[in-house]
């Protein structure tokens, strides 16, 4: 099944608990923090399923239609296939939404290929990831995931802890039916606008944290589970010509709470196991194939900043300027460099079982890349605007006025460019590089996958050091110590 956009957002009126500060929000589809956002979340999911779109963004499989991102790779075409499916979605947002709906079924793609790895944790949780990722399938279902606890409370010192109650997701209770789970999860980037999030552990639980170690599927408009934002970009944003990202694309993030609620066995994966709740992203395909999900949205962004650079030093008329032009080269070898990784990930991909998935290396890799480039290649595009972007009006109202506008056009404007021009394209600059929505965008790309040993880390282990250290051993083998001299 293929929901419409209008669909969609019906889906999102189901009665869910979200607060923004003290407020409660009935309905984030008509709310002036989240509905414009909820409206861009619905543009993909009719874009996708436009005629022109079909080909490349759906499969057909036991006699129906499905997302093209839930479609399990055999083939490098099948990893190509997927590739596009993330591009186009990714460049009908810009790369701005980071949770996009194909992000989080990419993962699950990757799970679901072993399910007898989760029989090994308990019988019968092999099924129920398998019928998850059915249900996902079938469903259109936009799911989160939530799988950090909160900061303060990971790997917390138990003499501390004594005679409080932990804020971390832990299951309280177990019955026939089902666990029964309390405590928070983050960090809900989107969840504001899913259908469900996945709750789990991809940081390290302790020994004796075991009940933490829960894995889980839960509908956020369960009983018991309420939705945390943070402040929301959307409503401070003045206009869409003025904050045209924020206004747009503010896909939020948020803490997720579960008040003793019940989750019936078949919506959970991994329980009462320390190593596995983590492992299961890393022994599969899953871990991989979610952030080479993310590569191609990272890329499709690139590509807006990089654009915003060769505008503005076109607009300063500044880009025929040496420096510039070394400048603007350096961005578009950063971008190249990118997409190649990203080709690299398909072209050079691995098999597992009877599927062949991304190479894991170059997506770990192009992560660390990402996660490394941003901020500077962001620095590098507000020193080509310079201080333009506060030599404008406070807002478009100036427009708005016939004789502020004349006055405007007559002094703000440059030969070949009208001053509204002007205006609108550092409006955008500012939006996506130095606004508030930048900031968090800023911190999002630095941090959405862990910290920056985290990334090291994964390089680390899956580099070829047996390989490399052989090469050292041949050429140590191949010449010898001076004999002595008799």
């Amino acid at each position: 099944m293929l929901l419409t956009g209008d669909e969609f957002l019906e889906s999102l009126r189901d009665g869910r608990k979200v607060y923004v500060g003290g407020e409660r929000v009935d309905d984030v589809t008509a709310h002036p923090a989240f509905r414009n956002a909820a409206r861009s979340f619905a543009s993909i999911y009719d874009k996708k399923r436009a005629p022109e779109n079909r080909d490349v963004m759906t499969v057909d499989e036991d006699g129906d239609t499905y997302s093209a991102y839930y479609l399990l790779p055999k083939s490098r075409e099948d990893l190509h296939k997927r590739f596009e499916t993330h591009r186009r979605i990714a460049s009908w947002t810009y790369g701005l939404l980071g949770r996009s709906p194909d992000n989080f079924p990419s993962y699950v793609s990757g799970l679901v290929m072993d399910p007898p790895m989760f029989d090994r944790i308990r019988q019968g949780f092999g099924a129920n990831v398998t019928n998850y990722y059915k249900h996902m399938r079938k469903n259109d279902v936009f799911v989160s995931h939530t799988v950090t606890n909160p900061q303060g409370w990971r790997m917390a010192d138990p003499v501390a802890m004594k005679g409080r109650t932990p804020a971390t997701l832990r299951v309280v209770a177990e019955d026939d039916r089902g666990v029964t789970v309390n405590g928070l999860k983050m960090l809900g980037t989107a969840t504001v606008f899913c259908h469900e999030t996945w709750c789990g552990n991809l940081q390290p639980v302790a020994p004796d944290q075991i009940k933490e170690s829960i894995t889980c599927a839960v509908p956020l408009n369960a009983p018991g589970v309420s939705i945390w934002a943070r402040k929301p970009y959307e409503r401070h944003a003045v206009s869409e010509f003025d904050n045209p990202l924020a206004a747009r694309f503010d896909e939020s993030d948020a803490a997720v709470l579960f008040e003793n609620v019940h989750v019936p066995w078949e919506r959970v994966f991994c329980h009462d196991n320390v190593e596995m709740t983590r492992a299961i992203y890393m022994r599969t395909p899953g871990h991989a194939m979610a952030n080479h999900q993310a590569n191609v949205r990272f890329l499709e962004k690139l590509k807006l900043i990089v654009g915003i650079a060769s505008k503005v030093a076109e607009m300063n008329g500044a880009r025929n300027v040496p420096a510039v032009q070394f400048t603007l080269g350096r961005l578009a070898a950063m971008q190249a460099t990118l997409e190649g990784l990203l080709m690299g990930q398909i072209n050079s991909g691995e098999d597992f079982g009877e599927f062949h998935t991304v190479n894991r290396r170059y997506v770990y890799a192009a992560l660390h890349w990402c996660t490394n480039n941003h901020s500077e290649i962001c620095d590098t595009v507000r020193e080509l605007m310079g201080a333009g972007v506060f030599q404008m009006p406070a807002d478009a109202s100036v427009l708005a006025d016939p004789k502020l506008r004349e006055t405007f056009e007559t002094y703000w404007s440059v030969p070949g460019q009208t001053a509204e021009s002007r205006m609108k394209l550092l409006n955008l600059a500012w939006d996506l590089l130095g606004s508030d929505f930048a900031g968090r965008h800023m911190q999002y790309e630095k941090f959405y996958a862990g910290p920056g040993f985290v990334m090291n880390s994964y390089s680390f282990l899956t580099g070829p050091w047996k390989e490399w250290g052989d090469r050292v051993d041949e050429l140590l083998a191949s010449y010898d110590a001076p004999k002595p001299r008799n």
